[in-house]
Parts: structure tokens; sequence; C-alpha cells
């Protein structure tokens, strides 16, 4: 919704106090009348918001919610749901049996999907008649741009990880990036919530550093991506536990100066879109396309392999690590859609 805005006059009345008026098309829009309450707040030496009732019970009205399960639920729908009300902003999760009593193994699947996925939440009150799960981490103690960062950070890490866990097979370095991989999604599920409470509020929208709901859409595709990211770091990781071999010296320091390239590529679209910067994003959509020439160097070497297994793992990896480069285009062309606008306007 576009921003109105009037000029109105204070006036003073009684002895101490001054009154404005607001525009009746306000009121009505807004579905007010006489009588009703408005809250004030006065942020700093130059502003005052008002906030309307509808709007304070709209703000509050995800405050708690209740999920019932059988007995022959799976984990995975149990995890699904939970996911799900952890994205629509509820403060409180209920997780009750419909019938009898929850399960050992349905009450050990609620504890590890909070550990391992729900960012800020505590389980509460656990017991055979129910979970009672609470989310207390606050709106603005964790930005999501922090939470970006935290998670770029993470899934970067993992593929510089699953490369060096391949150089040196090392199977321990392998299942730590493996093990990493909830960590990145667990910043993403938060980043996600965050995005959809703010849409829902203009004035958290501001506060979050948004202009307008369509940059949520985009931080959303953002946060995908680089899930994904991590999720192919992973890949790269499992084929280490699987094939337990290592690759030949000169083959695996060309697939290591590919990574380098992609996730420079991936730092730069990050940095694109934390800066605005159209002209920035458009160069890292035709550096990309220099991908190919570490993917040539990589086949050269790789024909004089007999063993297929091992050009198999090594087409993998080169696959996994172009996918990166892609998402690194993909945040670009985001920040793109982000910024055509505003670029318009300056040309």
């Amino acid at each position: 919704m576009e921003e109105k805005e009037e000029t109105r006059k204070i006036q003073f009345t009684g002895k101490s106090s001054y009154i404005i008026s607001l525009p009746k098309q306000w009121i009505i829009e807004l579905g007010l009348k006489q009588g009703d309450h408005i809250r004030m707040v006065r942020k700093d030496s130059s502003t005052l918001e008002l906030f309307p009732p509808k709007l304070e019970s709209r703000n509050n009205k995800n405050e708690e919610a209740i999920i019932e399960i059988n007995s022959e639920e799976k984990a995975s729908s149990i995890v699904r749901k939970l996911i799900s009300l952890y994205f629509l902003g509820y403060k409180t999760i209920n997780v009750k049996p419909k019938n009898g009593r929850l399960v050992p193994t349905q009450r050990n699947t609620v504890k590890e999907a909070v550990k391992r996925m729900l960012m800020g939440s505590e389980i509460i009150s656990d017991s055979t008649n129910g979970i009672t799960i609470q989310v207390l981490v606050n709106l603005l103690e964790l930005s999501v741009d922090g939470a970006f960062k935290r998670m770029l950070h993470l899934a970067k890490s993992m593929s510089s990880d699953a490369i060096l866990a391949t150089k040196e097979n090392n199977v321990e370095l392998a299942q730590e990036v493996i093990n990493t991989d909830d960590e990145v999604d667990r910043f993403g599920f938060y980043i996600i919530r965050q995005l959809k409470i703010a849409i829902q509020n203009k004035h958290i929208l501001k506060e979050m550093g948004f202009r307008n709901p369509r940059n949520c859409l985009g931080y959303r595709l953002v946060v995908k991506n680089i899930e994904r990211v991590g999720d192919h770091a992973a890949f790269i990781a499992k084929d280490v536990l699987e094939y337990k071999k290592s690759i030949k010296k000169e083959i695996i320091d060309k697939i290591e100066n590919m990574n380098e390239f992609s996730l420079s590529l991936l730092d730069d679209a990050s940095l694109a879109l934390f800066k605005e910067d159209y002209v920035e994003a458009e160069n890292i959509i035709e550096k990309a396309d220099s991908i190919v020439k570490y993917e040539r160097k990589i086949r050269d070497a790789s024909k004089s392999l007999k063993n297929e297994e091992e050009v198999y793992r090594i087409r993998r990896m080169t696959e996994n690590i172009r996918r990166v480069s892609e998402y690194a285009t993909d945040i670009a062309e985001i920040v793109l859609n982000m910024n055509i606008e505003k670029t318009l306007k300056k040309t």
C-alpha cells in the first residue's frame, strides 16, 4: 500500500492539551469510529507513531497454536507442521496427542526438530500429554541482515571444507560439513519467519530496513539459494564418506580453484545485495560465464584417468560447484529486480 501524507494544524484546547484532527477517509479505511482508542508512541525527538486498535490485534493474532498428532503420524509430517507454524510467526506452539498420548518417538522428533531447526525456540513443557514450544527470540535481536551474513559465512565454510575433506580424504571433516547443513537451515528458517512477519506489518517492515514487501520476496529467494549452496557442499562431503579415496592432486587443485571462483561470485552477489548495487550485479552475471574455463581444465585433466568411478565422482563435484556459481547469478538477478526502479529514477 502506498504512503499517504497530509498536513494538519495543531490546536490548543483546555489548559494543558493539544489536539490534531485526522482525515475522515483515513478513519473510514482503517475501520475506526468515535470513541476508539489510539496508542501513541514517541520514537525519538522528532517522530510520533499512531497505532489503531485493529492493527494492534492483528499484530498479536499469532500468539498460540495447537497441533494434534495421531499415533500413526510420521516424523516428517510432524516436522513439516512445526516448521510451517514457526514460519507463520506463532510465539507458542502446543503439540498434543489426538487420542491417548504422545509416543516416545514422536516426542523425540519434536525435541530434535526444535533443537536443530527452530532458532530461538525452547521447549518449556514436555510430557506424554503434550509438548509446549516457546519462541523466545525478539524480532530485532537478530536482524535479517545479521542472520543472512551468518548463514552465508556457514555455507561458504561448508563448501571450502568439503573440498578440503576431499583433498585430504578426511572423513571427520566431511561429517562436520554434513552436520553444519542443519545450522544453515536454522538461519534460513529464522529469516523466512521474520520476512513473513514483516510482510504483515508495515511498521516492522521499515524497522527491518525494507522499502516494500516486494523486497521481502527477493530476500526469500536469496535465502533459498544460500540454503542450496550448503546442500551442495553436503553432497560433496557425502562422497568422501562413500568413496573414502583421495583424488589425484593435479585434478583436486583445479577443482579447488573452481570452487574458490564460485564462492567469490557468491560473495560479490551478496555484497551487491547489501549495497543495492545494480551495476555490480550486472558485472557478476557477465563474470559468471568464466566458470566454463574451470570446467574445461578439470575435464582435460580427467581424460587420462582409467577408473570410471573416479571420473564420475569428479564430474559430480564439478556439477555441484557449478551450481554454486548459478546461485550467485540468481542472487545477482534478484538484486537487479529489486533495484531497477531506483536506477531508472537516477537516470
